[in-house]
């Protein structure tokens, strides 16, 4: 039988797909293996920029189209590995790998789900892309796109991403915050230190007003938000010399917000703060932030099936940073994000435990069978 259509179990196929040093946006051929793995899927490839994007679906029936979501793309594993991080090394119960969490834990269980599957009462599909930890320009967004061009947009979502805190079951996220950048100058005038009546300092004017500026809550947050906060990254100022005041002050700031403040918030926030001053500010927004109804039959029935297999009982999410269901989010899509536990992702010697993977698989097989 051809080395790409032999049956793995979950943590064979995970220890395969761990091998592939699919470093972004290389895919190292661990999408083509996939689409082999899963041979009586239908696969649609929409490849951009040297970035993959690999769409399978198998319709059983005429009710929901049930999507699992995610990335084959891993970070560079960096220094300080006590293994090689891309041959997997099992020791203690765990397995030891860059991507074993971040997230070929997630892709491995539901790609073993996918190849299960006899009966489904509508469509199954996964959704994979080369580039969820670069820029994403031409990953997940442009498969998107071209599903709803033809019609196939899933009803709901599944991101494996890791999502657990202390105990594997106990989180699913159900939303993300959005992250707006800043870009701010504030203009003065360059002088003389000896004469600092001949000059506006424009650090001394922001001085007096930069406990208003920062630090401070944007909205009161809601019950699937913590309030928005502005929350300033740089701070730069004159020519690094004790006898000339600077003309310009230039602060970066970061605002992860809810869907409770907007661009126009913290646009109108900074005016209100700085009236009277001269300035000028970009603002960008990396993404938005989008929230999934409780009552969504994907929440639900994912919560069941995590107290089913693991006895305990979830809380909904939306703590961290970005990851692709901001997309799904974008597209009316019901997303929720649900993987292992999150306590090694991106560092050396990155790992999981083997239950947690058997645990995220036999989730994902009583999500199907009851969905």
């Amino acid at each position: 039988m051809n080395a790409h259509t032999e049956d793995y179990d979950v943590i064979d196929l995970f220890m395969k797909l761990l091998s592939f040093e699919s470093i972004t946006p290389d895919d190292a051929g661990s999408l083509d293996f996939i689409a082999s793995y899963l041979d009586g899927y239908e696969a649609i490839w929409v490849n951009e920029e040297g970035v993959k994007n690999l769409f399978l679906y198998k319709k059983f029936g005429e009710g929901d189209h049930l999507c699992f979501a995610g990335h084959v793309d891993v970070v560079p594993p960096g220094n300080k590995w006590e293994s090689d991080p891309f041959v997997p090394l099992v020791k203690d119960g765990k397995i030891y790998a860059r991507g074993a969490q971040d997230m070929k834990s997630g892709v491995a269980a539901f790609v073993q789900t996918l190849k299960e599957a006899e009966h489904f009462n509508g469509t199954l599909s996964l959704l994979l892309t080369s580039d969820e930890e670069g820029d994403a320009t031409f990953g997940t967004i442009i498969m998107l796109e071209h599903l709803k061009e033809i019609g196939m947009l899933p009803d709901y979502c599944i991101v494996a991403e890791p999502t657990c805190e202390e105990v594997f079951g106990d989180a699913i996220k159900i939303g993300r915050r959005g992250s707006i950048n800043g870009y701010l100058t504030i203009h003065g005038k360059q002088g003389h230190a000896a004469y600092p009546e001949k000059a506006v300092n424009p650090v001394h004017l922001t001085a007096s007003v930069m406990h208003r500026l920062a630090g401070i809550h944007l909205d009161e947050g809601d019950e699937n938000f913590a309030p928005s906060q502005m929350v300033i990254t740089d701070i730069r100022g004159g020519m690094e010399v004790t006898n000339v005041t600077p003309g310009e002050l230039k602060i970066m700031f970061n605002v992860r917000n809810s869907t409770n403040t907007t661009q126009e918030d913290v646009r109108a926030h900074i005016d209100e703060v700085l009236e009277g001053l001269e300035y000028d500010l970009t603002l960008t927004q990396g993404s938005y932030p989008f929230v999934t109804n409780h009552d969504s039959k994907v929440v639900r029935n994912l919560r069941e099936s995590i107290k089913k297999v693991t006895g305990v009982d979830t809380k909904l999410s939306t703590a961290g940073g970005t990851s692709d269901a901001r997309f799904m989010g974008a597209f009316g899509i019901d997303v929720v994000e649900f993987g292992v536990i999150n306590d090694t992702i991106h560092a050396p010697n990155e790992r999981t435990s083997i239950d947690e993977v058997k645990g995220l698989h036999r989730i994902f097989r009583d999500i199907v069978s009851s969905f």
